[in-house]
C-alpha cells in the first residue's frame, strides 16, 4: 500500500509529463505556423513579381502618355470599334503614336466671321496637339459649324463635331467625332477658375480617356469642373466669339448640357496647325 507522498509525488510527476508534452505540442505548431507565414511571403513576393513584370511588359493600351525618349511623348489613340461607330465619326486614320513633347503651334481658325487663333504649348498637350494636327491636315473641321452656344452658368462656345454641316440644324449635332479617343491632358486642377476667359478646351463625355475632336472657347470665367484638357489660349479673335455670344442661342440643349444653337451662325472654313516652333 503506498503512503500519501508516494502518491503526491506520482501526482506530480504526471503533471510534470502533460506540462513537457503540451510545451512541446505547441513548439511544434509554432514551427509549423512560421512554415507557412514563411512560405505564404515567399509566395506573396513570386505573385507581386508577377504582377509588377506584367505591368512593366503589358498594359501599354492604358498608358495614355509616356515618355518616348528626347522630345517625345508615347501617346495611346484608342480606335472606336467599327461595329460601335454611329454615322456621325468620321475616320481619317489614327495619328502617330509618338509626338513631339517640345515647341508651340499656332491654331488658325479661319471662320465666316474671320480668323480666331490660339498658342498651343507641346510640353502641356503633346498628344492632343498631334490628334488636332493630324485632324487639321485631312481636312476634319473643314466646313462645320460650331453646334453649341452657352451663355448662363458657363460662357462657351463648342465646335469641332465633323458632321454639324450644311443649312440648319439636326438632332445629332454634337455626336459626332473622330473614329478614336485619346487621355486627357493638362487638367486644371490647381486653378481658380480652372477655365477662364481665353482658354480652349476639349469636350468629353464625361468619362475618363473620351477626348475626341471637339473643342470649346472659354469666352468668359467659367466654373467647370477640371476635367476637360486645356488645350491652348486665345490670341486673336476673341470679338467674334463674343458676337456669337451676344446674339444667344436657340435653347436647343437647355434640358440636357445647357444651351442651344447660336443665333449668328459661325462656320469653319478651314482649321491649320503650323509647323512646331522652338521644339
Amino acid at each position: 500500500m503506498t503512503s500519501t507522498r508516494e502518491r503526491q509525488r506520482a501526482a506530480a510527476r504526471a503533471r510534470l509529463e502533460r506540462e513537457m508534452a503540451e510545451r512541446a505540442a505547441k513548439a511544434r505548431k509554432r514551427r509549423q505556423t512560421q512554415a507557412i507565414v514563411g512560405a505564404a511571403a515567399v509566395l506573396v513576393l513570386v505573385v507581386a513579381g508577377t504582377v509588377w513584370l506584367a505591368t512593366s511588359l503589358g498594359g501599354d493600351d492604358e498608358k495614355q502618355n509616356t515618355a518616348g525618349g528626347d522630345g517625345f511623348s508615347q501617346c495611346a489613340f484608342t480606335e472606336v470599334p467599327k461595329e460601335g461607330r454611329s454615322k456621325q465619326i468620321k475616320d481619317v486614320g489614327l495619328p502617330t503614336a509618338q509626338q513631339a513633347n517640345t515647341g508651340t503651334q499656332t491654331m488658325t481658325i479661319d471662320t465666316n466671321l474671320g480668323p480666331i487663333t490660339a498658342k498651343i504649348d507641346r510640353t502641356k498637350v503633346p498628344c492632343t496637339a498631334g490628334s488636332f494636327t493630324h485632324l487639321a491636315s485631312k481636312g476634319f473641321f473643314d466646313n462645320t459649324k460650331c453646334h453649341r452656344l452657352v451663355t448662363e452658368g458657363i460662357k462657351v462656345l463648342q465646335c469641332g463635331d465633323p458632321s454639324a454641316t450644311g443649312k440648319g440644324w439636326r438632332e445629332t449635332d454634337g455626336t459626332g467625332g473622330p473614329s478614336y479617343n485619346l487621355a486627357e491632358e493638362n487638367l486644371p486642377t490647381d486653378k481658380r477658375p480652372p477655365y477662364p476667359e481665353g482658354v480652349i478646351a476639349m469636350a468629353n463625355s464625361g468619362q475618363p480617356g473620351s477626348t475626341g475632336s471637339q473643342f470649346f472657347i472659354v469666352y468668359g470665367d467659367s466654373q467647370l469642373d477640371p476635367n476637360y484638357t486645356v488645350l491652348g489660349t486665345i490670341t486673336g479673335g476673341m470679338d467674334l466669339v463674343k458676337q456669337v455670344a451676344a446674339a444667344g442661342d436657340d435653347g436647343a440643349f437647355a434640358q440636357q448640357a445647357g444651351g442651344g444653337h447660336p443665333k449668328k451662325e459661325i462656320v469653319i472654313n478651314k482649321l491649320s496647325m503650323s509647323d512646331i516652333q522652338g521644339g
